[in-house]
């Protein structure tokens, strides 16, 4: 049974509270407080231009595309959109803005849309003691039941319950669990470009996928520690995104995305983690012609070696190089689409006559702005 998350649009919309966007410190789950760090703070101009190839005979293009989502860390500017007919915006059931257009007759050859936008993010730093939370009420759980449900790709089953009930060890407290299940996630999996000759990913962001591969990508990596999180008691809730590169400022390019983790503590809300990165980081692997690139590329402030520190950095942190597009999976968006639910609205989901199309393509051209 799909449970819509729409009843829990404003929890979102305050989402990355405990800190998010002050300069305070980092306290270590195995020392004391550290020393104050202002929050970094970095602005982009950012365009994105989907093109949809038309068949000849269709009769009906409906596009949905991604929006930059605002929220305690982002504030979007002149947010404008370009296109050769009437363009809506309508929120999907987990409360994202969405872009909406359906083209009726559409004239062979391609659709555009020019979506462009000015973005200052803040880098999200939580001082996150342990100490200062708690085990979730029943109520609590009650109130936050969308976000302990699974979707077509984050499963819960008995193997889930039983390898997060080992992870875990009956541990109430949901920083304590959820840190258990971090490192567990960090140890046991690796990411798939460290060894690209090798490894893979899916095509879906699975957890099964990982679990039994032990590798993949960003959406795999979170897709499985959602799914024990799930499992120990844990809301929790995929963010889908792109990482704005250093590498990539004023190159057109079909950027990619990424994804990260939020997951509810008492006393603190939405606490952000991103254990994919922190694999990058905290793992050491050879880095060869094969896969310098990719692990670069994989980054959102570039990579130069072994760095322990963002191990503990991106359990409740997040970097400042960041734009949100669409939180949420199995997303059933406004109007409703035909062809069942989306696994996550990362760029643009477009259906010709009833039926999804995957003709499409996207330029995700971004640059720094030197304030």
């Amino acid at each position: 049974m799909r449970f819509r998350k729409s009843l829990f649009a404003p929890v979102f919309l305050s989402f990355m509270v405990a800190g998010v966007v002050a300069g305070i410190s980092i306290r270590m789950l195995a020392g004391g407080p550290a020393k104050p760090v202002q929050a970094k703070e970095a602005s982009f101009q950012v365009k994105n231009e989907f093109k949809v190839q038309v068949p000849k005979g269709a009769k009906t293009v409906r596009l949905w595309f991604a929006v930059p989502q605002e929220d305690a860390a982002s504030v979007v500017r002149e947010f404008n959109v370009a296109a050769d007919f009437p363009v809506h915006y309508y929120r999907d059931d987990w409360g994202n803005r969405v872009g909406y257009a359906e083209v009726d007759a559409p004239a062979e050859g391609p659709i555009k849309v020019h979506e462009e936008f000015g973005l200052t993010r803040t880098e999200t730093r939580n001082d996150i003691d342990p100490a200062k939370t708690r085990a979730l009420t029943e109520q609590e759980r009650a109130a936050l039941f969308a976000y302990l449900q699974p979707s077509t790709h984050v499963i819960i089953n008995d193997k889930i319950k039983a390898l997060s009930a080992s992870i875990v060890g009956g541990e109430t407290n949901p920083i304590l669990a959820a840190r258990k299940i971090y490192n567990w996630t960090l140890q046991n999996v690796d990411y798939w470009v460290k060894d690209p000759e090798h490894l893979k990913a899916s095509p879906v962001g699975s957890t099964e996928y990982c679990l039994t591969t032990k590798t993949g990508n960003c959406t795999d990596f979170h897709s499985l520690f959602a799914s024990l999180s799930m499992a120990a008691g844990i809301p929790t809730r995929l963010v889908y995104g792109s990482l704005l590169k250093p590498t990539l400022n004023g190159v057109q390019i079909d950027g990619s995305y990424h994804c990260w983790i939020q997951f509810f503590a008492p006393n603190y809300g939405w606490l952000p983690l991103d254990v994919s990165l922190a694999n990058i980081y905290g793992k050491e692997f050879p880095v060869t012609e094969k896969n310098k690139k990719l692990v670069e590329l994989t980054t959102a402030t570039g990579y130069k070696g072994l760095d322990p520190s963002k191990v503990d950095y991106y359990f409740g942190n997040l970097d400042e190089r960041r734009v949100t597009w669409s939180p949420g999976r199995d997303l059933i968006l406004q109007p409703p689409q035909n062809d069942g639910p989306v696994n996550a609205l990362t760029k643009i989901y477009v259906e010709i006559d009833g039926k999804q199309s995957t003709d499409w393509t996207r330029e995700f051209t971004y640059s720094e702005v030197n304030k």
